[in-house]
Parts: structure tokens; C-alpha cells; sequence
């Protein structure tokens, strides 16, 4: 039985240690190559996803089972790709800056809906993601002392994370979440094990605690996000995400000294008030589009 108050616990916690992970991972990014340390990350994810395969409904079997490998395959590089570019923007730009960013996935994944998915948007999503771009360019401060050009890294980071949403809406039609969730972490792990290598630099031994803090962050937090997704509806998570962005950021500030200014704080609320809008708004039309079929059958 789905349990409301639990999925909430179970989101909350699950954001918040995806934030601590984010601090990790920016730790041991402005110390190593970003791609071997997604590479180690990789390899707890693989682990995690074939076990939890293993004992779902069908077993292995049916987790690999696909009507769709191609996509599925894709979507699995574009992530092991997006990650190693989130840890070196956490590194090279920032934390709470490039959440801040990250913040306008939801806005972009209804921008690219429309060619990709052929969706139609109406004029308040339209405004909507106006508004929040317009965000989004506040917390660059393009024209100020503090803008840097390295913020293409975070918002190469937002555009692949909307790009992988977009994929997974495809495949969500044919496939179950857990051959979703099967591809992405073995596809990320072997296409990362080819290339972690190349990026190969000795680990210090003082390092290697903040390094399995790192995987097991990763697992707890997929696991518990998992339970999340059992008990409460995706739009009901959605506005929880953005936790993690509030205490990446107190993270930032606190652990790595980093200033929060008034551009990106005031920025940062226009693109969470915007992508929070376009999600409800989806919601609305699925509900009433769902209502529609409905009553014509």
C-alpha cells in the first residue's frame, strides 16, 4: 500500500544526501579527473542496479528485456557523459551555481518537447519558460565582474539532463522502470571503464573515504528515491528536487566558502517558481487529456 507521509520522508532524505554526494563529488573533482572519479561512482551504481534487478519482479531476465536498446543504450551514455561535466562544473564554477542552473531542467525538457515529442505548449508554459530563462540569464550576470565562460559546463549539464528526460518519457511507452533503471547504470559503467582509464591518477589513501562516501551516497540515494517513486506520484516529487538545490547551495557556502549573490539567489527562485508552474501546468493538461480519453471510450 502506498503510504503518502512516507514517500515525502523517503524524497527529502533521498535529496538531501544527493546533496551531500554533490559536495563529495566536487571535493574529489578539484582532485582528480572528473571522469575517473564518475568512473568509481559508476561501478557502485552497476552493482546497485544489477542486484536490485536481480530480485524485482522476472529477475535479470526481464531487466534486460528492451523494446527499445537503442534509446535505452543512449540514454545511458548521455548520462555517464553529463555526469563527469556536472562534477568539473561543481569544481571549475561552483556549487550553488551550478544548481542553480541545473534548476531549469523541468523548463527545458518543456522547451524541447515540442520538436522532439511534437507536445503542444500553450502560451502560460510558453510564458512560464520565458520567465525562467530570463531567470537563468539573472544568475549568469552575463554583463558582471563575476561572469566566467566555464558556465557552459553547468548549462551543458541542464540541456543533456532535460535531452535524458526526454528519452526516458520515450521509452517509458514500451519499457518498465526497471529496465530504465538496469541500462543506465550498466551502459554508464562499461562506457566509463573504457574511458576511465585514459584519466587514470593515483588516489591518496586520505581520499579513499570521501571516495566510498561517494558510491554509497549514490546508492542510498537511488534506493530511497526508488521507495520515493513507490508510494507518491512523479509531480509530487518534482517540487522536492529542488531541496537539493537549498542545501547544495548551504553546502557551498558553509564547507567550500563560496558567496552567494543577490543575482543568483533572486535568479535561482524565478527559475524554481518557473519550472515549478510547468510542471503543474503538464499535470494539469495529463489529467485532463487522461479525463478526455476516458470519457470518449
Amino acid at each position: 500500500m502506498k503510504s503518502t507521509p512516507l514517500g515525502y520522508a523517503f524524497a527529502i532524505i533521498a535529496f538531501t544526501i544527493f546533496s551531500v554526494q554533490d559536495a563529495v563529488s566536487k571535493h574529489l573533482g578539484m582532485a582528480y579527473p572528473p571522469v575517473l572519479v564518475a568512473m568509481f561512482r559508476y561501478w557502485a551504481f552497476a552493482i546497485f542496479a544489477i542486484l536490485f534487478a536481480m530480485r524485482a519482479r522476472g529477475g535479470l531476465r526481464a531487466a534486460v528485456a528492451t523494446k527499445r536498446p537503442v534509446l535505452q543504450i543512449a540514454r545511458g551514455l548521455l548520462l555517464a557523459v553529463q555526469i563527469p561535466i556536472a562534477i568539473t562544473a561543481f569544481a571549475k564554477v561552483g556549487l550553488a551555481q551550478s544548481q542553480a542552473i541545473f534548476a531549469s531542467g523541468p523548463l527545458i525538457v518543456a522547451l524541447l518537447s515540442v520538436p522532439i515529442l511534437g507536445e503542444k505548449v500553450g502560451w502560460r508554459r510558453w510564458t512560464a519558460i520565458g520567465v525562467g530563462l530570463c531567470g537563468v540569464l539573472l544568475i549568469l550576470s552575463p554583463s558582471g565582474d563575476q561572469f566566467s565562460p566555464l558556465v557552459i559546463l553547468p548549462i551543458s549539464t541542464a540541456v543533456i539532463g532535460a535531452l535524458y528526460g526526454l528519452m526516458t518519457r520515450l521509452v517509458s511507452r514500451v519499457d518498465g522502470p526497471m529496465t530504465s533503471f538496469f541500462y543506465i547504470g550498466t551502459v554508464g559503467a562499461v562506457a566509463l571503464s573504457i574511458a576511465g582509464p585514459f584519466f587514470w591518477t593515483e588516489i591518496s589513501a586520505a581520499d579513499w573515504k570521501w571516495m566510498i562516501l561517494l558510491c554509497c551516497t549514490g546508492i542510498a540515494g537511488h534506493y530511497l528515491l526508488i521507495k520515493a517513486y513507490d508510494n507518491l506520484d512523479a509531480v509530487a516529487v518534482q517540487p522536492i528536487t529542488y531541496l537539493q538545490l537549498v542545501l547544495a547551495s548551504g553546502i557551498a557556502v558553509l564547507v567550500f566558502g563560496e558567496v552567494l549573490r543577490a543575482n543568483m539567489v533572486i535568479g535561482a527562485a524565478i527559475v524554481v517558481g518557473a519550472g515549478l508552474f510547468t510542471v503543474w501546468r503538464e499535470n494539469v493538461l495529463a489529467r485532463r487529456n487522461a479525463l478526455k480519453a476516458a470519457v470518449d471510450l
